[in-house]
């Protein structure tokens, strides 16, 4: 199998899991305060991060590394899990949909700036066709004007851009699970102190399904989904396989369906098609 058909197939993985994330944040945000939550999650994947590095014997990064891991560790670690939970006490799942469908196109301008990619003209018309439809749909389906969430969201978009473009370009070098256990590590003094400074007086009455929507985002969410992520960026290139996102509302749509009995509307099958039509031009043209 050809690198780049490995690449789409890694980015795709990272994507399956990533869209449980907002459902499950929403879940979690119900009864955990939104900052220890970003806090715990990142500390308790800090851990398993450093264990696994011990565990593998990978090489420590080299010190012109850091720099970008510390970007890694803002843009994904805290800024986009932190922002996104704040911004879900605003806003519903559903309606944070309209801001996900401009993450791919965040993440290819920041392939850019900061991976020297170079894509040729036709991949950012597939890459602003597919937004649009995402956008478009999320729009059509009754989201409304919340400034404050919508703030967020955007605040949150654009970290989480920066991040993503940061840690395929390191993970050239370092490998996925590498760049995303390194960051985790880096961020875990500040993480685990605050996340036991916030932390609740009581974790009593805190009922299952919150417990699993930490549980989720903790080891998935944070850590598994970016092992996959990581790595199919590097293969494939940033921009190109970060189109992939596109797919992220509706396959998270799709988990609501058939664990929440929500319904699938023809319209939402008639967009998907479209998007992959539009993921699929962007692959051709990414490179």
């Amino acid at each position: 199998m050809q690198v780049s058909s490995q690449g789409w197939l890694n980015g795709l993985m990272g994507v399956l899991i990533f869209s449980g994330s907002l459902p499950a944040t929403r879940v979690a945000v119900a009864a955990f305060d939104p900052v220890f939550l970003t806090l715990v999650r990142a500390a308790v994947a800090g851990l398993l991060g450093a264990g696994l590095l011990v565990a593998c014997g990978a090489k420590r990064p080299s010190r012109a590394d850091l720099g970008a891991l510390v970007i890694v560790a803002f843009g994904v670690v805290i800024g986009f899990p932190l922002l996104t939970a704040l911004a879900l006490q605003h806003v519903t799942s559903a309606h944070s949909v309209v801001f996900i469908g401009l993450l791919p196109l965040s993440t290819a301008i920041f392939a850019v700036l900061r991976g020297g990619e170079r894509p040729r003209p036709v991949f950012w018309l597939f890459s602003m066709l597919g937004s649009a439809l995402v956008v478009g749909f999320a729009l059509q389906q009754g989201a409304v004007a919340a400034p404050l969430g919508d703030g967020l969201m955007l605040a949150a978009i654009i970290v989480c851009g920066i991040g993503y473009a940061e840690g395929g370009r390191l993970s050239r070098r370092l490998g996925g699970w590498q760049v995303i256990s390194w960051a985790l590590v880096i961020a875990l003094p500040m993480t685990g102190v605050l996340a036991l400074v916030t932390r609740p007086d009581s974790l009593a009455g805190i009922a299952a399904p919150a417990w699993l929507g930490l549980g989720y985002v903790t080891v998935f969410s944070m850590l598994i989904g970016f092992v996959f992520w990581y790595r199919g960026l590097a293969q494939g290139g940033i921009a190109s396989v970060g189109q992939l996102q596109l797919l992220q509302p509706f396959f998270g749509l799709a988990l609501a369906g058939v664990l929440l009995g929500e319904a699938v509307t023809p319209a939402m099958l008639a967009v998907t098609i479209g998007v992959i039509a539009c993921v699929a031009g962007a692959r051709r043209f990414g490179n």
